[in-house]
């Protein structure tokens, strides 16, 4: 079971697989049969969008939550009235799916104070395949420019190292060195460790950070 703060704000760099992740969780929340909205406030990465599986999450019984209005071709300032119910409402688990960088994690700022110590949490996604994260130095840079736009801290770290479905072992093994530096370094937890399912099997049992199955929801099976 997934024992989070009611608030989950999952951020992380464009290509950590932070959507994907964001959209996996969210779905595992319900099958717990948990209440729970879903929020795309992803407003700098046009693609892999989770507004994009809108079908699919409410045939689970999620609801989502966009800035994009249909017919309009583009996202519109009106997500934040909408964003207001789940916070207040505390019957929701609430996912965010937030942009990828401090530019993106700005819409944060607005709902500051619905974001109190102990009411949320927000996880970083990392990526250590992905240029821009593959030292401590680059995850910690990305922390901290995001907690200082966002107004929020990131309470817990998301070992996400994958290279799609090429992914191995000795990615995920690489990706939690990395994560264990940046969680010594700023005493952050490893809060999990999400890989595909045929890796998954392969891990450690006595790793930080309970493990999470993703299934590539956010592919096609050709890409």
């Amino acid at each position: 079971m997934l024992k989070d703060n009611r608030v989950r704000i999952i951020i992380g760099h464009y290509g950590s697989g932070k959507t994907e992740f964001a959209v996996n969780y969210a779905i595992r929340l319900a099958g717990e049969n948990k209440k729970v909205a879903l929020a795309d406030l992803d407003v700098v990465n046009p693609y892999f969008r989770s507004r994009e599986k809108h079908s699919l999450l409410t045939d689970k019984g999620i609801k989502v939550i966009s800035s994009y209005v249909k017919g309009s071709g583009s996202d519109l300032p009106a997500v934040s009235g909408a964003i207001v119910g789940p916070l207040q409402d505390t019957s929701y688990d609430f996912v965010l799916d937030v942009g990828g960088d401090s530019a993106g994690a700005r819409t944060l700022a607005r709902y500051e104070e619905y974001l109190k110590p102990g009411l949320y949490d927000m996880f970083c996604v990392v990526n250590a395949n992905r240029p821009g994260t593959e030292t401590m130095e680059d995850v910690i840079s990305l922390i901290e420019s995001i907690e200082a736009t966002a107004r929020a801290k990131v309470t817990g770290l998301i070992n996400n190292t994958h290279l799609l479905r090429h992914t191995t072992l000795e990615d995920v093994l690489k990706g939690q060195e990395l994560c264990k530096k940046v969680g010594e370094k700023r005493n952050i937890p490893i809060k999990y460790i999400a890989a595909i399912p045929e890796v998954i099997s392969e891990l450690p049992a006595n790793l930080e950070g309970e493990f999470v199955t993703i299934n590539m929801i956010m592919r096609e099976k050709w890409m």
